[in-house]
Order: C-alpha cells, then sequence, then structure tokens
C-alpha cells in the first residue's frame, strides 16, 4: 500500500508515524511546501521573547528523524499543484530545483492546513508587516527585533497569536499595540472573563484598541503608520497580521473536493473525503461542534493529531469514528490563564440554545496554605437535563487542572451532579477537600433547582423601585466599591434585623464573590421574603467597569 500525505506539521506527520505502527510494509510520503516538516506553531510567540532560546526545539521532527526512526519519506520544499482523482497521482513542484514531476498513491491523506488571512486593506504589502504562522515567519520577525532598534509594534487581531505575541514582544522590551475590531479579545470567551484580560494587558502596558479597525498602512521613512476607523493615527516600526486564518483549500477545490460554505473540505466521521479514497484532516477541514452538532471549523493542535491517529487507523482497516471538537484550549496572558471548553454564551444566545449559568470563585489550592491563588469560573449548562455545555475558568495557577477535568466530564455526557460528586485528589498544596469544580457543579444544582434565584449584572439597568439591592459584606469589604442606593447590611447581622426589610419587593444580596449573598439569600427565602442572590459577586462589576484607555 502507498499512501501520500500532503502537510506535514500537527496532522499530517501524526498520521504517518500513526500510519507506520500500523503497517511496517506501507510506502509513506510526506509532502511539504515549507522548509519544516513537523514543528511547534504554538510555540512561535515565545520564540520572539527568548523564553524558547533554542530555535531547533521548535523543530518537532525533521526529514532526517523521519527516516531513521520510522522509515518515512519526507519531502520538505515540495508543492503539490494538482491531484488526479481518475488516474490517483498527484503532480509536485520541487521548489529548489523546479523539477515537476508525479506520485501515485493507494490513499491520499490531506493536510495543508491554513494560511493567515491578509484583507484588502491600503498599503496592507508593506514589507514592515508580517504573519506568523510558521518557522520562516519568526525568523524574519525575530531578525528584525534583534538587529534593528525596534521601539514599537503593532498587532492587528485578538485572538490566540496576536494576544500571545504581544505578551512576548512586551517581555522583548518592545511597546506594543493591539488593534480589534471586536469589542473584546478572544472571541472563545465571554466579556466577563475578557474583561480581566483586558485589564491585566493595559496594566502590563500594553496599548488596547477595542471597536477598532485598520483602514490603511502607510509606509514612511520614519516607521508604519497605521490609521484606524476613528481617525486616529498609530505610528509603529512594523505591523504584526493576526486577523484570521483561511482553509488552505486549492487542491480540493481545484479537484472538485466537497467543501462548506467557509471553504472547508468535507469529511464524514471517519475523516474521508466524497473520494473513498482521500481523507482529510486538520485546520482544513469543517468538523462536527461537539455540543451543538453544527457542521464549524476549530483549528487546534489537539484534535488534528487525534484526527491523524484515526485516519491512520482507517487506512489499515479500522472504522475509527471523529466524534467531534470541543473546543478546549487555554492561554497565557503575562500571569494569568485562561481557558475554555464547549461554547460560551454569546453562541448559546446566538443560536437560541436554552441555559442556565453561574460564576463561582474558588482558589487553586487551600487557601490557608501559601501561594493560594484565586480562581473564577464560568459553567453553563441546561435548564432540563443540568448537561454541561461550556466552561470558562480564570486565575493565576490551577487553571489547566479545572478546565480538563471539566472537558472530560462533558465529553463524557456528563452533568453538573458529576461535577459536585467528581472525587479529586486533595492536599493542601495542591487543592481543596471541596474543589472550586465541585463548588461550581453545587453551585449549579442550586441554581437548577431552585434553591437560589440567581441574579446577574446584565439585568441591573432592568431594577424598579420595586427591588431592594443589600450589601451583605463588613464595612470594611464594603471599601472596594458598592452599588448606589443600596442598603448595608452584614450577613452577621440579618438575622436580628429581618423586620428592617421589606416583604413586599424583590430583594438582591450582594457580597464580593457570591458566597456570603447566597447565605444570606437562603436566610431571607426561609423567613419569607422575595429574594435574589447576584451570582458571582461584586468582584464581576468592578472588573468591567474599571476606568482603563481601551
Amino acid at each position: 500500500m502507498k499512501v501520500l500525505i500532503i502537510g506535514g506539521v500537527a496532522g499530517g506527520a501524526s498520521t504517518a508515524a500513526r500510519l507506520r505502527r500500523k503497517d511496517e510494509n506501507a510506502e509513506i510520503i510526506i509532502f511539504e511546501r515549507g522548509e519544516h516538516i513537523s514543528y511547534a506553531s504554538c510555540g512561535l510567540p515565545y520564540y520572539l521573547s527568548d523564553t524558547i532560546d533554542n530555535r531547533d526545539s521548535l523543530l518537532v521532527m525533521t526529514p532526517e528523524k523521519f527516516k531513521n526512526l520510522l522509515n518515512i519519506d519526507v519531502r520538505i520544499n515540495s508543492n503539490v499543484t494538482d491531484i488526479d482523482r481518475k488516474n490517483k497521482n498527484i503532480t509536485i513542484k520541487n521548489l529548489q530545483t523546479n523539477e515537476i514531476y508525479k506520485e501515485n498513491y493507494d490513499k491520499l491523506v490531506l493536510s495543508p492546513g491554513a494560511k493567515p488571512f491578509i484583507p484588502p486593506i491600503k498599503g496592507i504589502n508593506s514589507n514592515k508587516i508580517f504573519t506568523l504562522r510558521n518557522v520562516n515567519d519568526a525568523d524574519k520577525i525575530k531578525e528584525k527585533i534583534t538587529k534593528n532598534k525596534v521601539k514599537n509594534i503593532a498587532i492587528i487581531g485578538g485572538g490566540f497569536i496576536g494576544v500571545e505575541t504581544a505578551e512576548n514582544l512586551k517581555e522583548a522590551g518592545i511597546k506594543t499595540s493591539i488593534i480589534e475590531m471586536a469589542p473584546q479579545l478572544l472571541s472563545q470567551l465571554d466579556f466577563e472573563i475578557a474583561s480581566i484580560i483586558h485589564n491585566h494587558l493595559v496594566d502590563k502596558g500594553i496599548n488596547l484598541h477595542l471597536n477598532t479597525s485598520v483602514t490603511s498602512f502607510e509606509d514612511t521613512k520614519d516607521g508604519l503608520i497605521i490609521e484606524l476607523n476613528n481617525k486616529e493615527k498609530i505610528t509603529a516600526d512594523y505591523a504584526i497580521l493576526s486577523i484570521g486564518i483561511r482553509a488552505e483549500n486549492e487542491l480540493a477545490l481545484k479537484t472538485n473536493l466537497e467543501t462548506g460554505p467557509r471553504g472547508h473540505i468535507i469529511v464524514n466521521e471517519n475523516l474521508r473525503t466524497n473520494d473513498k479514497d482521500i481523507y482529510a484532516l486538520g485546520d482544513v477541514i469543517e468538523v462536527i461542534d461537539f455540543v451543538t452538532k453544527d457542521k464549524t471549523a476549530i483549528p487546534l493542535a489537539g484534535p488534528a493529531n487525534k484526527q491523524g491517529r484515526i485516519i491512520a487507523d482507517n487506512i489499515t482497516g479500522g472504522n475509527k469514528k471523529y466524534n467531534g471538537t470541543q473546543g478546549t484550549s487555554i492561554l497565557k496572558v503575562f500571569n494569568y490563564d485562561v481557558a475554555s471548553t464547549g461554547i460560551n454564551e454569546k453562541t448559546l444566545k446566538a443560536k437560541e440554545i436554552p441555559y442556565l449559568k453561574t460564576f463561582v470563585h474558588g482558589f487553586s489550592h487551600a487557601n490557608y496554605y501559601p501561594k493560594a491563588m484565586p480562581i473564577l469560573l464560568k459553567l453553563l449548562f441546561t435548564p432540563d437535563t443540568g448537561k454541561i455545555l461550556g466552561s470558562q475558568v480564570i486565575g493565576q495557577d490551577g487553571v489547566d487542572k479545572r478546565i480538563d477535568i471539566i472537558a472530560s466530564i462533558m465529553r463524557m455526557g456528563g452533568t453538573i451532579n458529576d461535577l459536585a460528586q467528581a472525587e479529586l485528589s486533595y492536599a493542601p498544596p495542591h487543592g481543596s477537600a471541596k474543589d472550586i469544580v465541585n463548588i461550581a457543579g453545587m453551585s449549579a444544582q442550586n441554581i437548577s433547582n431552585k434553591e437560589i434565584i440567581p441574579f446577574y449584572l446584565d439585568e441591573l439597568d432592568s431594577l424598579t423601585d420595586n427591588n431592594v439591592l443589600i450589601d451583605v459584606r463588613t464595612s470594611q469589604e464594603r471599601t472596594i466599591g458598592n452599588f448606589n442606593n443600596d442598603i448595608h447590611l452584614p450577613l452577621e447581622e440579618i438575622r436580628n434585623r429581618l423586620n428592617e426589610l421589606p416583604k413586599n419587593k424583590e430583594i438582591i444580596t450582594y457580597c464580593t464573590k457570591g458566597l456570603k449573598s447566597y447565605f444570606a439569600a437562603r436566610i431571607l427565602s426561609q423567613n419569607g421574603f422575595n429574594v435574589k442572590t447576584l451570582n458571582g459577586g461584586y468582584s464581576i462589576y468592578k472588573e468591567l467597569n474599571k476606568k482603563n484607555a481601551y
């Protein structure tokens, strides 16, 4: 059997490696247009700051290693220009020698990935504007900031790579701006969580321009002048585009493989295209959203690696199925880690999917043990069954552990009850007897069974004279701020002062993080009051309303 693989990195390389383990006699050839067959694309921003100071460590595998370890023929600088499905062969151009030749196949795997989106903006072809998609891109940027006296760089786009690049350039001593057309960075997050990142970036010296797009670039001897849609002009030495990616679908279109509305190759659950001998994977394909079951595109390295294993198994006679992508991801932003899995509230609203939500606060480990760090967790779940729809977690330690627990339970079809009952390891340096994951499940249970009625910050504008806000914190806790026209009634005093509260109005209790207000709401509801409690507490409001200039 002869298998040709177009494209390396995560998907193609993992397919080839698994295929060799399944079939020692198969002839396997990988064709890669670039110079590097398998590299750590997610590590590229950290190379710019010398956090990763050894460039070679980014090269996961080389053609020589593939040949020596796996007996796989890797051909770099080889551009596949055509697929002849009828005769089952491909046409390749050697980009070093310009030789053009053909190779036949029994099975073909497409893993060309995606390319940076370059919008039609005036001046965008300037040699002072870069993308960061591969090792060569990183080399070019690294050379500029190393050899030249670079003072500032503008990042256009606030996704994963844009935010990571901004952080690393700032760590390298370069003044950095992020220009993002949307109201927030990191679209996988909801605004409450993203706001914490916004504030942290500004605190770290990043110039943040949200709700802002670029209308033109002007290349001058003094630098790159970037004009924004609000008529503001920013001068930078260089700009890095991180606006998004588009599927490398030219071969698929040329050979009439079926593609979706955004150009991604359509595959079935076995990752086979509409040609029985051609498979596809990675950033180029359309996948099923694990939660909504809708067709979508989620470009992540983890799913691509798993897809490669499935394709190799199917080529060698298996019937493995890919069951959809959750979009589980994590990002370091200076001192914070922020992670998500499943779908966010914005998407639930847009798709009109019924949901409930809760925000809970906890710590990375037992808060009496040194260096316990706060964690904020948002959980989304179905009103009827409590099935988990998505989650977002932010903090300075222990975020990865929590999102992975939730993602794993979610993958198994778990519910809020499973979160509440999850038996997790506990020792003071590592966790708590009642972990924040458990607390999230318990809070969700309380909401689901109407033991508490939550009130959310986006409902503040709907308050009338028939509502009463009660701050149940101590006077000292209240110094961080409070809502206007509230009543200060500390939790410790509330049982003895019930006669001061009206039973003909709706009472909303609040505190800093939501725990004391929950206790207060339980006291009041059992004493005949109509009461809700501010879910997540005043601290989220504080983050949403910081007076930062972005």
